[in-house]
């Protein structure tokens, strides 16, 4: 447990306290905006394009195995990125270190999954996920005492002692699990595809402001959608793909991730340029900019698991449509916080708000999704939705700043960052209300109550199909539906990975 928690917190924190850091390194580097965006981009973006591929890893070589090599990946890249002298050494560093978070992600709870007796299974996910979520709310108070404290360098640097900690008790005290099932080819050329896209459409969307409809920025936008298509057919076509196609048979299960699209984009894009307005337009230090924050991540903390329940009792239908409402109130609320804020009138009260919308979203969100899937593929449905979330965000961080005309240079001026911060919010909001409409409109109220999911595995799998009541053209696996064993959430990043549940010979 001590292992596992450590080095996910490794991941978990990294991705909450380097936000904080984003001014100070534009500053030291002599950065543009865009060079803020791939900061955080080159991150998310081989964290999302591997994560799927991290977790297939594990099971064919070792989960230990591969979970010690993500750490030590992980600790390497981050030396990198404290001793970058310039900011393309800085943005490649983050790269790889995306790279070796999708290696230790889903390995830390493969580990307690396999390891772990199944009668303390439950208990044990249950602290992981609970000390991952007091990480993630720590990470924005962290980030900003290092920032003020030693220096910008030293939200990298911190990584390396953790990982010094973490890889001898890994080796020495966990046991080697393998999944003796796991056959087959790795799916290399689908995960190249899907994140050569996503990188593509992200420089063009991040280059639009400095070069215009240029061919600098039309031909990678065109080839980014292009090798997307490329993806779908790839992984359609071949016989063990990253991404089995055939799981979005369910139509919940799709709709359900239309929602997280939705969601986690307009949480990446807030996010971003939330910390940026508290520092250069409020004024804010980065220790005062990061613990401004924490109220959204504490409520999170300290309610998820009650709306976890809630959402058993009346479905998840009106909680995954109240939620994102909320939370595009919050947004709203935020544009308050410009030149001469006073922190308990006029932001406080949008993080509470935003802070509720995300407690009514996310557990029910995550439940719901490992409900649309037949058990077999929960731990699937859990990771394909939590690496949509982060390419949701990775867009969002890409795309908001062209959509609210923010230029190179805005986050350099009060004023200039001041009226872009407010055009942008009010996109957030837009998205989070498309979120809720198709929330409304799609998700069924039942869907934690019936007795498994729309087929999204093979039939002999999944069980004799039987009609659902009030439902034209769905059919339900027999067996008992997906429980999420992960009660305690901090997603702002992305929805908690959950393995679902398994049984004894698990």
């Amino acid at each position: 447990m001590f292992t596992t928690v450590l080095g996910s917190a490794m991941a978990l924190l990294d991705s909450t306290v380097v936000n904080v850091a984003l001014p100070h390194i534009g500053l030291d580097l002599g950065a543009d905006l865009p060079v803020l965006q791939w900061t955080v981009n080159a991150y998310m973006l081989t964290l999302a394009g591997l994560i799927l591929l991290g977790g297939a890893l594990g099971d064919r070589f070792g989960r230990r195995r591969v979970f010690v090599i993500g750490v030590v990946w992980f600790a390497l890249a981050s030396l990198a990125c404290g001793l970058a002298p310039n900011a393309g050494v800085l943005i490649a560093a983050r790269a790889f270190q995306g790279i070796g978070g999708a290696l230790l992600t889903p390995g830390s709870l493969a580990l307690i999954q396999s390891v772990i007796h199944h009668d303390d299974r439950a208990r044990a996910i249950g602290l992981w996920s609970g000390f991952g979520g007091i990480g993630a709310a720590i990470g924005p108070f962290l980030g900003g005492w290092l920032v003020d404290g030693p220096g910008w360098r030293w939200v990298f640097f911190i990584n390396v002692p953790l990982a010094a900690v973490c890889v001898p008790v890994a080796l020495r005290h966990v046991p080697e699990t393998r999944d003796p099932r796991a056959r087959g080819r790795f799916d290399i050329l689908g995960a190249v595809l899907g994140a050569a896209a996503l990188a593509l459409v992200t420089y063009a969307l991040i280059a639009a402001p400095q070069k215009g409809a240029s061919a600098a920025v039309v031909v990678p936008g065109v080839a980014g959608l292009a090798l997307g298509a490329a993806f779908i057919v790839v992984e359609r076509r071949l016989r063990e793909p990253m991404l089995p196609l055939s799981i979005f048979a369910s139509r919940q299960f799709s709709a359900v991730n239309g929602v997280t699209l939705c969601v986690y984009a307009a949480f990446g894009g807030f996010f971003f340029l939330s910390v940026l307005d508290l520092q250069v337009v409020v004024g804010y230090s980065a220790l005062a900019a990061g613990t401004a924050l924490l109220p959204t991540t504490t409520l999170m903390l300290l309610l998820s698991a009650r709306s976890g329940e809630l959402g058993k009792r009346i479905g998840p239908r009106i909680p995954l449509t109240l939620g994102p409402l909320l939370c595009a109130a919050g947004m709203l609320l935020m544009t308050r916080a410009g030149v001469g804020a006073v922190y308990w009138r006029d932001i406080l009260p949008a993080l509470l708000v935003l802070g509720l919308g995300m407690v009514v979203v996310v557990a029910p969100l995550t439940a719901t999704v490992l409900a649309s899937v037949d058990v077999a593929r929960a731990g699937l449905a859990s990771g394909v939705n939590n690496a949509a979330a982060r390419a949701a965000g990775l867009v969002a961080v890409a795309a908001l700043p062209l959509l609210a005309g923010m230029g190179p240079e805005a986050y350099r001026s009060a004023d200039a960052f001041s009226s872009t911060f407010r055009r942008a919010m009010p996109i957030c909001a837009g998205v989070l209300v498309l979120g809720a409409l198709l929330a409304w409109r799609t998700v069924r109220s039942d869907a934690l109550e019936q007795t498994g999911a729309e087929v999204g595995a093979e039939p002999e799998r999944a069980g004799a199909a039987v009609p659902a009541e009030g439902a034209e053209g769905v059919a339900r696996p027999a067996g008992p539906p997906c429980r999420p064993e992960c009660a305690y959430h901090c997603g702002v990043s992305a929805p908690p990975l959950d393995p679902g549940e398994r049984g004894p010979s698990a």
